[in-house]
């Protein structure tokens, strides 16, 4: 399927995801940062999370993606399978029954686009493969750590970090991207709470994404 193609068959479930819950909530009122001993705290259970997160290498997710740039978009499902550095990302489009699979590595340069008009494509970074073949600006190397609450570990300046006040990650900004975290799934067992609705926003780019299920494989 063409990219022109792909994007008519994205755009054409939006009604759909917005009845089940990906429409843009009513903006709410800006909280205040944690400070002082409560945001000390805050971060100290982040790094325990995020510690906790460090012993399941393979995880997945599957949920409900929408995509925007301006005034034009798409939505559908998503389905990520992670492997260590690797990934599996599966797309699909209920009403057109049309399915695309993105396969790549976060530390190699390199990934592969299945599902297309002409068969399979091959570019250096996944990021602009999959927006020259759909129109989707999705940050993809940064989407195993932030899907999860977590900050890229890059050198340099830190990233910048809110938390609300049940002790939560609220909000990070990173590589041009905020990324908000606006509801979590509880822990259970021996999981640590994961994040449930996220928002990311870049220019004119936004990822919402609704996760219904979380799998962390045991170790």
């Amino acid at each position: 399927m063409s990219g022109h193609l792909f994007r008519r068959a994205l755009w054409a479930v939006v009604a759909l995801c917005a009845l089940a819950g990906c429409a843009t909530r009513p903006v709410a009122p800006a909280l205040p940062d944690l400070t002082g001993a409560a945001r000390a705290q805050a971060e100290a259970a982040q790094r325990v999370r995020e510690q906790a997160l460090a012993g399941h290498p393979q995880w997945s997710f599957s949920g409900r993606i929408a995509v925007s740039v301006g005034s034009k978009g798409g939505s559908g499902r998503i389905d990520w399978t992670q492997d260590g550095t690797g990934y599996e990302a599966a797309l699909s489009a209920p009403v057109t029954r049309q399915s695309w699979r993105l396969i790549g590595d976060t530390h190699h340069e390199a990934a592969r686009l299945e599902g297309l008009e002409g068969g399979p494509r091959e570019g250096e970074f996944a990021e602009d493969l999959l927006e020259e073949a759909t129109g989707w600006r999705i940050p993809v190397n940064q989407m195993p750590d932030w899907v999860r609450g977590i900050a890229m570990p890059l050198s340099g300046a830190p990233p910048q970090t809110a938390y609300g006040a049940d002790g939560r990650l609220r909000s990070l900004e990173q590589l041009g991207w905020k990324v908000e975290y606006q509801e979590w799934i509880p822990a259970a067992g021996a999981r640590p709470e994961l994040p449930r609705r996220i928002v990311a926003r870049s220019g004119q780019a936004t990822v919402r994404l609704i996760i219904d299920e979380w799998d962390l494989a045991a170790q």
